[in-house]
């Protein structure tokens, strides 16, 4: 196991290297970390991983002190009246020493009231660390790391510099002044920023060249063992577990060592044995609240392929290749598919089934987009954070057209990020076969491109639609199993199933008409076939036809398996023909 969390020795090489002097760690900055003896809080931590001979630590809490051990706050305040005195203290003779002391205590006075001064006030405390790098390079012999916690507060992003009041831009103005200051890059102090999102410190800070960030992610499968049986040692009770602390911590991906321990510790106060079902809960608890009930859902479909009507085809499609694939790792596996069909196709039915035969944590994406500025970029990279953590899942996108719209001049700023993030995400290669991504819509055209592009969802685009010859009744005997009638007035089920079939039912009839009749006649409960047969006759499908013929084309055109349309002969004469009509159905008004 790794003696340190693995942000550190990239920290450490950022700022041994000189590549930055200003650094901004982000992301999981509230869990414990492993300092080689215990657990931790980060500030702890840092300070015991950096402490070394010719480095003064200071740490600023936000509305606290400014934080110097008692022998570093001496070297401090000598160099501070050196570097104002213009003299080393030191090196003045007893009668020199006599004639300047009433200055130099001056100096030493100020120094300790300076930091008095920035007490609850973090604009002076923020002024006076930047006074301090100076006095440093002017003045000290050791070099300064400077760690400032809540740097989203003390800089927050807003979008707009007048939304920002006097004491906030004050800030804003020192920093920038501070990170880009030719000699403080140059020197050897360095600066770390604590915030959870780096979008959440105003851009004109964490964009700057100067400012280099670092991740912290959730604890690795090492670090929950670790951590585990770290508690399993020291606990009494003890919690009891269903197996070993490995199982237990391959099942406890994606929480945090703070997560881990309250569950740990309600285990062994109860009496309770963990099981992986309670374990599987507290994560999805702990990740929706991280995230946001707004933002997604944890979806555990119970029916799977066997409970599908009809969709034959497209069933032995998904049984022989989509979901060997999904299951599958590295080159073989598939970064995700997009699902394509009319309104009312059965889409999200059939691909919940998808989830539940493979037996994967699924994650609906319910909506990433915040009403307030820079948020949908902070709830982005926590969602990223819990993928990456979660190890194999699927997220699951109903509507994926308006989560994931445009990226052209006309798409709002954070439509056109938050998309491209997406698309980034989709075609990372650390991602793939990880993270398995399933888009559902009946407005595919709408995806951008670079989604619909081979290498991201684009690799399979697979059409959903209506059911026809042997599926089609295949849909009829389902909804008259709803009634289960035997033979009357000369009229067998096989003849009810013909004339439902050639006769009252449409061409185009969906999935979800097809549901909806099913549901209609349990109601009715008809008492004969005739009875049967009236229902039927009497129920009309609404006028979207039109919106789902041409739902119905985009799905055909975008489709990647010749397999999948309805003549896996087709040539390009026949999308050519699907193309035509859609513009035709266009110029009528039908999007």
């Amino acid at each position: 196991m790794s003696e340190a969390p693995d942000f550190f020795p990239r920290l450490a090489r950022l700022l041994n290297s000189g590549q930055s002097r200003s650094v901004l760690l982000c992301g999981d900055i509230q869990d414990l970390f492993w300092d080689g003896e215990r657990h931790t809080p980060l500030i702890p931590f840092l300070l015991k991983k950096t402490q070394t001979a010719g480095l003064i630590q200071i740490v600023y809490e936000l509305n606290g002190p400014i934080r110097i051990g008692d022998a570093d706050r001496d070297k401090l305040r000598g160099a501070w009246v050196e570097w104002k005195a213009g003299v080393d203290p030191a090196t003045l003779a007893l009668d020199d020493l006599r004639k300047k002391g009433t200055q130099l205590e001056f100096f030493q006075q100020e120094f300790d009231r300076h930091l008095t001064s920035a007490i609850g006030s973090p604009t002076t405390a923020l002024e006076l660390l930047r006074q301090l790098t100076i006095c440093s390079r002017a003045a000290l012999r050791e070099h300064l790391l400077v760690i400032v916690e809540g740097a989203d507060m003390l800089l927050p992003e807003s979008g707009d510099l007048s939304k920002l009041n006097d004491a906030q831009m004050r800030r804003i103005s020192i920093v920038q002044d501070w990170f880009s200051d030719p000699e403080f890059t140059a020197g050897g102090d360095s600066v770390c920023l604590l915030a959870e999102s780096r979008s959440l410190v105003h851009s004109r800070v964490s964009r700057m060249p100067q400012v280099l960030s670092v991740d912290v992610s959730a604890p690795s499968l090492d670090e929950r063992v670790r951590y585990i049986n770290e508690f399993l040692a020291e606990s009494q009770p003890k919690p009891q577990l269903w197996s070993t602390p490995d199982a237990l911590g391959e099942c406890t991906a994606g929480l945090s060592l703070h997560a881990l321990r309250q569950m740990l510790a309600g285990a062994a106060y109860a009496g309770e044995k963990l099981t992986p079902d309670t374990v599987f809960d507290k994560v999805e608890e702990y990740i929706q609240t991280r995230l946001g009930d707004d933002v997604v859902e944890f979806k555990k479909p119970s029916h799977t392929l066997k409970d599908v009507i009809g969709f034959t085809r497209l069933k032995k499609f998904l049984a022989d290749e989509l979901i060997p694939r999904f299951k599958a790792t590295g080159d073989k596996a598939l970064p995700g598919a997009a699902v394509a069909g009319a309104i009312g196709s059965g889409k999200t039915f059939i691909f919940e089934a998808v989830a539940a035969e493979l037996d994967l944590p699924v994650l609906v994406l319910k909506n990433i987009r915040s009403q307030w500025f820079g948020q949908t970029d902070v709830v982005f990279e926590r969602l990223r954070s819990v993928l990456e953590a979660l190890g194999k899942v699927v997220i699951f996108v109903d509507e994926a057209d308006t989560q994931f719209g445009r990226v052209d001049a006309n798409a709002h700023e954070t439509e056109r990020r938050l998309t491209g993030k997406i698309q980034q995400m989709m075609s990372d290669p650390k991602l793939r076969g990880q993270v398995l991504w399933l888009l559902m819509t009946a407005r595919i055209h709408l995806l951008s491109p670079d989604i619909r592009r081979p290498g991201r969802v684009g690799d399979l685009i697979l059409p959903v639609l209506d059911p026809t010859g042997d599926d089609r009744v295949d849909f009829i005997n389902w909804v008259l199993d709803a009634v289960k009638l035997e033979a009357t007035e000369g009229l067998t089920r096989l003849d009810l199933v013909q004339r439902m079939n050639d006769e009252l039912l449409p061409a185009e009839y969906s999935a979800a008409a097809f549901a909806s009749l099913r549901s209609y006649l349990k109601a009715m409960q008809p008492k004969t076939w005739p009875e049967v047969l009236a229902a039927v006759h009497d129920q009309i499908p609404p006028a979207i036809g039109p919106t789902r013929e041409y739902q119905t084309l985009q799905a055909l055109v975008n489709c990647t398996r010749r397999s999948l349309l309805p003549d896996p002969e087709m040539d390009l004469e026949d999308r050519a023909n699907w193309e035509s009509r859609l513009l035709e159905l266009e110029l009528e008004g039908i999007r």
